[in-house]
């Protein structure tokens, strides 16, 4: 079963949201939408989700558009809560169970397999106002995967939750992928993405910037990054040529550089002043593409 969007347009009055958007993202994968407040992520979920109707283009999954009759396949975590705050956790959870076909007793062991498994099992009896930020997050997840669905739409999962937390959180995505799932989330942490999606889509003002394989896109990226740390100034070597950027830090620098060649040239120019106690060269990080690349467009 494929998501395909195809050559998606909203408009809002004379307001674009999201602009001829195509993009596939194939069964069992983990697809990551990236992009900055209001570049059309959210609104691209409601329309995958049926929410809001595309003004252009269509969406399907399985080859279908998602509607009523088949969105008890579908799980999806809201960027903004959702619960009922005076509501107990455990009834919450039975009662959203239900609501995508669930059987009463089904949800309620489901409901505490995923609480014991989110290491909130003693939350089950209070109420959802009761419950700190990430805790409510916790239980925001579990409402959205509590009925095995085939496709879940996570917008920001990660959104309050603490290191610990978001590892709990990580680990229980890729065991429902494992089981089959398709996942497409967003996030504001490239790390989470980078860590965690085969396929990736940036997205800037409502279109594609960037989309493809997170390899694919780091290669059409163009640039690698010369990490070296050492025990004197080594700011001299952004005027290296072939630099085309540099981040000084605590223990020495990061230069961003064309061709491979001009690292060599850095450690070179570098030994002259001294010893390097580190020398790599490394890819660019997801968050050195989308800084450069949404940078760009806001130029």
């Amino acid at each position: 079963m494929t998501l395909q969007i195809d050559n998606v347009t909203k408009k809002f009055g004379n307001f674009t949201a999201v602009k001829d958007l195509s993009m596939t993202v194939k069964q069992g994968s983990m697809f990551g939408f990236l992009g900055a407040n209001g570049a059309g992520k959210t609104t691209t979920f409601r329309m995958i989700l049926g929410l809001l109707d595309a003004t252009e283009g269509s969406i399907t999954w399985n080859g279908k558009p998602i509607t009523y009759a088949n969105s008890t396949h579908i799980g999806y975590l809201p960027e903004e809560r959702g619960l009922y705050p005076k509501m107990k956790v455990e009834d919450q959870l039975i009662y959203l169970g239900q609501l995508r076909g669930m059987k009463k007793h089904d949800a309620k062991i489901a409901s505490n397999e995923w609480l014991e498994r989110f290491e909130v099992p003693h939350y089950s009896s209070k109420k959802v106002e009761e419950l700190s930020k990430g805790n409510q997050q916790k239980i925001q997840v579990i409402a959205s995967l509590i009925h095995k669905p085939s496709l879940i739409i996570l917008d920001e999962p990660f959104s309050g939750l603490d290191p610990v937390n978001v590892e709990i959180l990580k680990k229980a995505i890729l065991d429902v992928q494992t089981e089959g799932a398709t996942i497409v989330f967003s996030s504001h942490r490239m790390d989470h993405v980078e860590e965690l999606c085969e396929q990736l889509i940036i997205l800037d003002h409502g279109q594609s910037l960037l989309t493809g394989s997170l390899r694919e896109v780091k290669r059409s990226f163009g640039h690698q990054n010369v990490r070296m740390k050492a025990d004197f100034d080594l700011s001299f070597l952004q005027e290296t040529t072939g630099v085309t950027s540099y981040k000084q830090t605590i223990e020495g620098g990061v230069f961003q550089i064309g061709e491979e060649k001009v690292a060599h040239e850095l450690l070179r120019n570098a030994l002259t002043k001294g010893d390097i106690r580190y020398f790599a060269i490394e890819e660019p990080s997801l968050q050195d593409i989308f800084i450069e690349k949404v940078g760009k467009e806001h130029a």
